[in-house]
């Protein structure tokens, strides 16, 4: 009976840590949409938040909007704007701790448009070749 109300207890409080980062997720694209004036991170997507199970760090995933891969630029400004967005994420979430902030590349967008590629580069050399079959 006891491991049943451990598994129950560690079950709960990941789907908090979930619950959490997608507050985090949708604030801090709020705030990068509203208040941050640096245009390194103008075009950037929130596409994910992983927390840590004691909800104190937030590994925060992005991709830059237009397909572009991330650049230095990108990163230094991310990095320069962590602190005024965490003290502005302090203000519109209600946490005991407010979770340090890591911004993390995204990079299986682009992995999911290179595999796109290939697919489609296979398609069309199959089609060329019942083409010449023909």
């Amino acid at each position: 009976m006891v491991d049943m109300d451990i598994s129950m207890t560690s079950s709960s409080s990941y789907k908090r840590a979930d619950r959490v980062g997608d507050l985090i997720r949708m604030e801090i694209s709020d705030i990068l949409l509203r208040d941050v004036r640096d245009p390194r991170v103008r075009n950037i997507t929130i596409t994910g938040v992983k927390m840590s199970s004691d909800l104190r760090m937030a590994r925060i995933f992005f991709v830059p909007l237009g397909g572009e891969t991330c650049s230095e630029d990108i990163a230094e400004g991310l990095k320069s704007a962590s602190k005024f967005l965490r003290r502005e994420l302090a203000k519109k979430v209600q946490l005991r701790y407010v979770p340090e902030i890591i911004f993390a590349y995204d990079g299986s967008f682009e992995y999911g448009d290179r595999i796109d590629r290939l697919l489609e580069s296979i398609q069309t050399e199959e089609a060329s070749d019942d083409q010449e079959d023909s």
